[in-house]
């Protein structure tokens, strides 16, 4: 018996499901940090980063001033990338 006929009209059946249940736009919304370790990691020691360089004596010429503002934009990336990841 060939099984090559059924297998190929199972096959596309599946995949004409698969496809039809794409199409409806379904946002799903989980919480914050589920299956996203190295993000919640890389928020972690953002935040360690950041305690380190405000308790830094300030006298590096604007240096670490400039290293905080830059910590505070990844941590604003790292969030946003956590929340983009909730709802998509």
């Amino acid at each position: 018996m060939n099984l090559s006929k059924p297998v190929a009209v199972v096959s596309s059946s599946v995949l004409a499901v698969s496809l039809l249940g794409c199409a409806e736009e379904r946002v799903v919304v989980r919480p914050a940090g589920v299956d996203q370790p190295n993000m919640v990691a890389a928020q972690e020691h953002l935040q360690q980063a950041r305690a380190f360089l405000v308790r830094a004596e300030p006298n590096k010429g604007g240096h670490r001033v400039r290293a905080i503002e830059l910590v505070d934009q990844a941590m604003a990336e790292v969030n946003a990338g956590i929340e983009f990841a909730r709802t998509h």
